[in-house]
């Protein structure tokens, strides 16, 4: 697989892939604005599923759990400028700005398809990748406060995720857990996710399930991918990316493991 990151600082990049596909479950630590310059994107989360292409923008805010399936397209390579707003960016951009602490954060990615405020400042940094040496911070900062500015200006109510800056505090295990299982994340930040530490998070798993961790998410990757190929008439190639499975002979050798028969062949027979 071909990957190119170029950075102008560590907040912003230029990134391509120039293979068929690349699939990655990610929670990111800052809001990620990207834009695209070619190629698709496809991203499942445990409610939706969303797609993005040529000219889209959109906003992935922090400690979202997300599957993300990179697509070249029409020869293309998949490109796209990416922007890191930070907690401590954004502290610093809200000093000074009162915002209404008592909306609950909208949880969601925000899609701003070809807007010409964001596209502008997005496109502007396009030039500054091919320009030698240091990129100074100065002119980065300028640019981020700029996307956060027109972010503002374009939806109201982006402020009740850029300017939240809480941790996640303890929740309920079993319905996160049910909602999430197909996120392949390390357990350290499953746990963080639901407000406890890596021991507390195994412990309470156990108490609550009566089983590991690992072996409760693969039982249930699995009936998903049983669900998906029989119900669903999806090919494997298809199915064992967006369950939470990392490679197709391993998904195929445990699902004959656990059903008796190959993800192939229950496919045909749908």
């Amino acid at each position: 697989m071909d990957h190119i990151s170029k950075y102008l600082t560590k907040e912003i990049k230029l990134s391509s892939y120039d293979d068929k596909l690349f699939k990655s479950d990610l929670m990111f630590d800052d809001h990620m604005l990207i834009w695209f310059i070619s190629g698709e994107t496809k991203i499942i989360q445990a409610d939706t599923t969303h797609y993005f292409k040529t000219g889209d923008i959109f906003l992935i805010p922090r400690n979202q759990l997300a599957t993300i399936v990179n697509y070249p397209k029409n020869g293309q390579p998949h490109k796209t400028v990416v922007m890191h707003l930070s907690t401590e960016r954004l502290k610093r951009f809200y000093e000074k700005i009162e915002v209404n602490r008592n909306v609950s954060a909208v949880q969601k990615i925000f899609s701003f398809h070809n807007h010409p405020f964001l596209e502008s400042c997005l496109a502007s940094l396009i030039p500054y990748f091919n320009v030698k040496g240091e990129f100074p911070e100065s002119i980065a900062s300028l640019k981020i406060t700029e996307a956060i500015t027109i972010l503002r200006e374009i939806d109201k109510t982006v402020d009740t995720v850029l300017a939240n800056f809480d941790e996640p505090g303890k929740i309920d295990l079993i319905d996160f857990m049910q909602r999430n299982f197909m996120f392949n994340m390390p357990m350290e930040k499953l746990g963080y996710l639901t407000g406890r530490s890596l021991s507390t998070f195994n412990r309470d798993f156990r108490k609550l399930f009566d089983i590991t961790p690992q072996k409760w998410l693969t039982e249930k990757r699995l009936e998903l991918a049983y669900y998906q190929l029989s119900e669903k008439k999806k090919k494997p190639t298809e199915v064992y990316l967006e369950v939470g499975f990392e490679d197709l002979s391993h998904f195929s050798f445990a699902f004959k493991k656990k059903y008796g028969i190959a993800p192939t062949q229950l496919h045909s027979r749908a």
